[in-house]
């Protein structure tokens, strides 16, 4: 698949940060997925690529996934960044973001447009499905490119273990249904690619996760 995913452990939190592109597509448009602390090597591979970011696309707003937007647009330009609906305040309020739990505040860019699950983005020639995946934070979404076997899960579901949900805006009963109603739902080839940690397959995680036995949570 012409499909390139780069991924860049970034700041303390060890937050994931994603590159994506189409190879075929000659006009180098990429996606930023996620823009943590210290994204600095994240926006240089961009620079020395010679990409074109058309969109930063926000798993969710939690500070360690959004407090390098700033310095993303300083070095990049105006790249549009686009997050779940449920979650356009959080950016700018470090209540929400959860900054506030752990100092220093952040307060970064809001989202200059929202989704609402549904929706299909495209890449080159490539088409990702926006899916609401609520639990973890209520505007959590994957992104979802059945053509190449990829979904971008945020902190949904990571190998082996599963977004936290004792945060102030975690929802568990939403968690639940996310993980058994959606992702479990995608084809078992899929390859996940987590906002921590490795990259898993739904094969995997429905075999081995104990966080999705019965009655796990």
């Amino acid at each position: 698949m012409p499909l390139v995913i780069e991924r860049f452990v970034l700041g303390d939190f060890q937050t994931n940060g994603y590159v994506l592109w189409d190879d075929a597509d000659p006009t180098r448009t990429c996606w930023i997925v996620d823009c943590p602390y210290q994204p600095e090597a994240m926006l240089d591979f961009v620079e020395k690529r010679g990409l074109k970011p058309s969109l930063c696309i926000l798993t969710h707003c939690h500070c360690d996934h959004v407090a390098g937007l700033a310095q993303m647009r300083l070095r990049l330009g105006p790249v549009n960044t686009i997050c779940h609906r449920a979650e356009k305040d959080f950016n700018e309020d470090p209540n929400l973001n959860l900054s506030a739990f752990i100092p220093p505040a952040v307060v970064a860019p809001p989202p200059d447009a929202c989704v609402g699950g549904g929706e299909m983005l495209e890449l080159g020639g490539l088409y990702f499905r926006v899916l609401h995946t609520p639990g973890h934070s209520p505007g959590s979404i994957t992104l979802w490119c059945p053509e190449a076997k990829t979904a971008i899960v945020g902190d949904t579901l990571f190998a082996g273990s599963m977004g936290r949900i004792d945060f102030p805006t975690s929802d568990r009963d939403a968690m639940h249904r996310t993980l058994h109603e959606v992702l479990m739902h995608l084809p078992e080839t899929t390859e996940v690619h987590p906002g921590h940690g490795p990259s898993t397959t739904i094969a995997r995680e429905r075999s081995t996760n104990p966080f999705l036995r019965p009655g796990a949570f």
